[in-house]
This record gives C-alpha cells, structure tokens and sequence, in this order.
C-alpha cells in the first residue's frame, strides 16, 4: 500500500514536469497594436531603442554572408585570429567536417592562451561525437551544454537556447540563422546543401551581442564574463544603425513577438519575410493582414518540399488561406531547404538571427534577433530576397484551395501541435 503511493505520487510528479514543458508561458502581450506611426516616424526607431531592451548603436559595420562558402570561412578566419577572447553560443553542433574545422580552430586558440567559452544546446548537439568534446576540452576550451538531461531540468527541457552567436576578442561578431553542420556547407546549389544567411559586425553593437551570449552563458555556469577582454571600448567602424533582441521564457518571451508587432505595425510600403518556419500566431496574423489591406505590400518566402520538418510544412500550409485571399505573395523557394529567418520593412529595416516565424520561437525558446537600421543595406539586401524569389514558384490562392484531401487531412491532424514548432 505504502509502495503503490510513493509510485503514483513520484509519477505525478514527473507527469506535473513533462506538462510543464508543453505549457506557453503567461501570456502578456494579448492585443492587437493600435498603428500610431509609422516606419519612416523617428518615433518608431525611438521606441524600439527604449521600449523592448538595448539602445540602437551608430558607427557600426555589417555585413551579410550568404550560404556557407561565404559564411564559414569568415567566421574561421575570425576564430584563427582571436588573441584575447572567444565566446561562441550555438543550437546546431554536429558531427562533420565543418564541425571538425571548428573544434580545431577553437583548440588551436586555446592552446595559444585565447579563453575560449563554448556554449552549445544539449538538444541541438545530441549528434555531435565524443571525440570532438575531448578534442577542444582537452585542449582548453571551456564548454558547457545548456539544460542537459538532468532532474533539476525536467521542467526547462522543451527550452532550448537556439541563439547563434560568435564574438571574438569583443571587437567582431556574427549571428544569423548557421549552425555547425555540413547541410550548410557549399552555396545552396543542390538539396544536400542549405540556403541560408549571417551576418558579420564591428562596432558598438558587438558589445551587445556578447552581453546577449552573457546572458545564457550566467544561466548556464554561474559565471560573469565581464572586463576589458570582453567588453572593450567600441570605436565606430562605419555608418550603419543596429541593435541585438533577445528574448528567453526566464527572461521576457514576448518581447520577440512584440519587436516583430512593432515593425510590422509600423510598415508604409513593403515587407519581406523569409521564414524557414512560417507557424504565425493570431495576433501575428491580424498585424500582418491589418498591413496589407492599408496597402502594403507582403511577400513570404518559404521552404518547399526540402525541409528538415514536415510537420510543419503542414501546419504552416493550413494557414495560407486567408494571407493569399488578402493579397499577401507566397514563395515557394525549390532548389534545397531554405533555412533563412530574416525581415525586411520598407527597405529601411532589417531583422535578422535565429527568431523563427513560429510560436516555438516567440514563447518557449531562448533566441537573439539583429536589427539594423540602414536604407543602403535594407536596398541590398532586399535585392538579395529578389534573387532568392528568382529560385522559387509563386503559389496563389487557386493552388492552396485544390490541395490534395490528403494533404488537408494531415493539417487538421497536426494544426493543435502548432505551439510546440
């Protein structure tokens, strides 16, 4: 007897701590924004420096990488030449050649007296060998899992850190949506290799971006990685306007969303969107509808049949109906999985970094989104998306409302699992 209630109470707990997992944090932004500006209204950049978190910087200098050709050499050039410092956040670490090159560029800096931290998701590396964790621990670096498979985090492990980020000697950053794996080798030519985007930094933003790697790196360890080493004088290193979001269930989840709402709320002529993950919630959807029929002019790009989850290519596709019978753009991009999170406004405003277009992304995971203020950049990386649209089928409403009876089935079967993706 006494047994069977010491059982049934231990279950109940762990049932209480799996629950917890599945359940959305308190819920705090639960409105639709009134429009009160507009993008090109110095009120808009004025409330997104002080509203949400830090403060726009000037005098930095960005630029986008595109697919890993571009992406990977920069930022092992960046790692080989560090002589202070190295702080490299991570969700995707695999196994691979890509992920060797890495452990041995993050070995050989530690072994030349770099202090190299290393923070990589305990989901996310799950595919990373044993023998690549000895090769950079036993060379120096200090690497810690974020929420490994421990009791004390029965109730965390549905969230994930899946910020990107890399900061060398606190002068050089990068962030965008590449983890370390060879799906993102090459430049997007065939379905083995994925399309995606980063971008490089100097300037006073950097400094942001290592308080952001700070942040989970505190939750992680108990340490405080704080002094010149880490967050030296920023000199302006050119003309570009930007700050680094963050945002984490611990720590203020809506606040991605509510950056988002405020971008698009504030659109006048055009928004662009490539979301890997295209899972809006309801009030994502009505700002974006509500933009649309006052004129503006919404394209969204997303993967086609080359995507890494299919639950989500469903649950994604139910919701079309509405965006396409209101005039939003839909592209299908082709050639391989397109694996790109980034937002454009107006040609002023870029956002950019790990933030997925889903609930997953707004509420339960840990993330950190670049936005930049520039029109020159917010030009040419608009001419980026266009070149993008050049690798994609236009998909209009006639095409959404003859999908297959399969494919509608297999939407109402995984729509109620939407807040999980």
């Amino acid at each position: 007897m006494i047994w069977t209630i010491v059982i049934t109470a231990l279950l109940s707990i762990l049932l209480t701590f799996i629950g917890m997992n599945f359940a959305l944090p308190e819920k705090k932004l639960q409105h639709k924004l009134s429009r009160l500006y507009g993008m090109s209204d110095p009120q808009f950049s004025r409330e997104m420096g002080v509203m949400l978190g830090p403060a726009v910087t000037t005098g930095n200098r960005i630029e986008s990488l595109n697919n890993g050709d571009e992406i990977f050499p920069a930022m092992l050039e960046a790692i080989h030449t560090a002589q202070k410092t190295i702080t490299f956040e991570t969700y995707i670490y695999w196994t691979g050649e890509i992920g060797r090159q890495f452990a041995e560029a993050l070995a050989e800096r530690a072994q030349a007296g770099v202090r190299v931290q290393v923070l990589l998701d305990w989901v996310g590396s799950l595919k990373m060998d044993d023998d690549l964790l000895d090769l950079i621990e036993k060379n120096g670096v200090h690497v810690y899992r974020y929420r490994p498979l421990r009791w004390y985090h029965l109730n965390r492990l549905n969230n994930r850190t899946h910020r990107k980020l890399l900061v060398v000697d606190g002068k050089i950053a990068f962030t965008g949506g590449v983890g370390i794996a060879d799906q993102w080798l090459g430049n997007a030519e065939n379905e083995d290799y994925w399309r995606d985007i980063h971008f490089r930094m100097e300037g006073p933003v950097v400094s942001q971006v290592q308080a952001a790697f700070n942040d989970n790196w505190i939750k992680a360890t108990g340490e405080v990685l704080h002094g010149e080493n880490f967050f030296p004088a920023q000199e302006e290193q050119g003309e570009t306007s930007a700050h680094m979001f963050i945002s984490s269930p611990a720590g203020g989840s809506e606040n991605m969303q509510l950056m988002y709402m405020l971008a698009i709320t504030a659109a006048e002529k055009s928004i662009d969107l490539q979301a890997v993950y295209f899972v809006p919630d309801e009030l994502i959807t009505k700002a974006l509808l509500a933009a649309v029929e006052r004129g503006v002019h919404v394209r969204i790009m997303v993967p086609g049949k080359h995507i890494d989850q299919q639950m989500v290519r469903f649950v994604s596709k139910a919701l079309w109906g509405d965006f396409l019978k209101k005039g939003v753009e839909i592209y299908i991009f082709e050639p391989t999985m397109m694996h790109n999170k980034m937002l454009i406004i107006d040609q002023r405003m870029v956002s950019v970094g790990s933030t997925n277009f889903d609930m997953r992304s707004f509420h339960l995971n840990d993330e950190a989104s670049l936005n930049i203020y520039d029109t020159d950049f917010a030009k040419a990386t608009t001419r980026i998306f266009e070149q993008d649209i050049d690798r994609c089928r236009h998909y209009d409403y006639a095409m959404w409302h003859k999908r297959p009876f399969r494919q509608k089935v297999l939407e109402k079967i995984f729509l109620p699992f939407k807040s999980q993706l």
